[in-house]
């Protein structure tokens, strides 16, 4: 504990010293990379999704309902658990999928290379493009369509779940 007169002054280079004890301490780690090597499983879909039914987490699994019953049969995905309690997001494979280790992530084997899409807002703006599905085509209706989105995406969290999970977890 530093002395209140003595103002602070971050090291020149910072070091985790380990969890704090709360229950959520290692889902959002200070790190960066995978912490262990575990491949991802693979199923027979073109679209893997790998989650956890948090709010951004379920984000992309209604979209992808939505797309099936809308008729869009190509939508068809297989959902991976993503345990962020037990650290799956640190492993190799889903590292190698999102970088930044949150969850959701998705994976298109319907195009060579398969591609990567993470974030949820990137992953729902990707599969409204790739199905022409749920945006507006035209300028006025995709712009207002994309304002809501992203603004969903950068604030709705922090009024709704984001706002739990900080404030009875993250501190």
């Amino acid at each position: 504990m530093s002395d209140q007169s003595t103002p602070y002054q971050p090291p020149k280079i910072w070091k985790w010293e380990g969890q704090d004890g709360s229950k959520f301490a290692s889902t959002n780690r200070p790190v960066a990379g995978a912490t262990h090597e575990k491949a991802l499983p693979v199923g027979h879909h073109p679209l893997q999704l790998y989650s956890l039914g948090t709010p951004n987490g379920v984000k992309i699994t209604i979209l992808l309902e939505e797309l099936l019953a809308s008729g869009h049969l190509e939508a068809d995905y297989d959902a991976w658990l993503i345990r962020i309690s037990d650290g799956d997001q640190f492993g190799s494979g889903f590292v190698a999928i999102n970088p930044n280790s949150k969850i959701p992530a998705l994976v298109d084997h319907s195009v060579s290379p398969p591609l990567r899409v993470f974030e949820s807002g990137s992953i729902l703006l990707y599969l409204a493009d790739k199905f022409q599905a749920f945006i507006p085509q035209d300028l006025h209706g995709r712009t207002e369509c994309l304002n809501w989105l992203f603004w969903q995406v950068g604030s709705a969290p922090y009024v709704g779940g984001g706002f739990g999970h900080f404030y009875a977890y993250a501190c």
